[in-house]
């Protein structure tokens, strides 16, 4: 996507910032196609993330500072957890923790992140598209506790689901995320929604493939995979299950990826 290869080009290097001695943060890159079969990815996967790109590029224009090594809290209207305990609950090593805490910092002074500034990031990673829905579905998925604001440990602790996560996980998440009203099922309605605002930002001259209809073939095909009891609505262990089971499914979850 075009609009996404100039943004790619801004980061260092395609890179999340490397320690001190140059080395990868991430060891251990893994190939392209087994990034929902591992745990650890590959710096190049993790750059292909919106959110981090967002992060890295705010912390490169910022430029690197030595004295801000660990978290800053003094500035910072909401303090975060200890580094700690955050490399504790999420697959981030220290580094890449300061680095995206660094630039969330940056972005956000106030410790918070809100619904506007998720669809600024998207509109400027697709601007072909466009990708207000879209950033409105997935930050009600971040604001696990509906307060219209994402705290940084809910962002990074979110981000290494999606991104480190085990194929499990990432479903729970992706189940989280169509599961527009959070009352615990999906159902077509909301799975349409979900699909046709990915569409609408990716935008539909960008990508001939996408014919009008897709989003809906998409949906009436998935769904009926999904609902084993035929009760109109997906719970998450039919969801879970279906997903694990057909490689169709597993394939369009893994091009889900591309617009995190």
């Amino acid at each position: 996507v075009q609009g996404r290869n100039k943004a790619e080009k801004k980061t260092v290097d395609g890179d999340l910032h490397p320690d001190a001695n140059g080395k990868d943060p991430s060891p251990g890159g893994q190939t392209e196609g087994s990034k929902w079969q591992r745990p650890r990815l590959s710096r190049k996967s993790l750059m292909k993330c919106c959110l981090v790109k967002w992060i890295i590029a705010s912390t490169t224009q910022q430029g690197p500072d030595s004295s801000d090594n660990d978290f800053e809290l003094s500035m910072v209207r909401h303090q975060p957890e200890g580094l700690d305990q955050l490399q504790a609950q999420t697959k981030f090593t220290r580094k890449e923790l300061q680095s995206l805490y660094r630039g969330f910092k940056n972005e956000c002074p106030s410790g918070l992140v809100d619904e506007e500034t998720f669809k600024l990031i998207y509109s400027q990673f697709f601007p072909q598209g466009d990708a207000t829905t879209y950033a409105h579905f997935l930050f009600n998925a971040f604001d696990m506790d509906r307060n219209g604001s994402i705290r940084f440990e809910d962002f990074v602790i979110g981000l290494s689901v999606l991104l480190r996560g085990s194929v499990t996980e990432k479903l729970r998440w992706a189940f989280n995320l169509y599961d527009i009203n959070k009352d615990g099922y999906v159902t077509k309605e909301e799975m349409l929604a979900i699909m046709t605002s990915i569409y609408d930002m990716m935008g539909r001259y960008t990508l001939p493939s996408l014919r009008e209809d897709s989003p809906f073939e998409h949906v009436e095909k998935f769904f009926q995979k999904m609902d084993r009891n035929r009760d109109g609505v997906v719970t998450i262990d039919e969801f879970i299950e279906t997903c694990q089971k057909d490689e169709s499914i597993m394939a369009s979850m893994q091009l889900f990826e591309n617009v995190i």
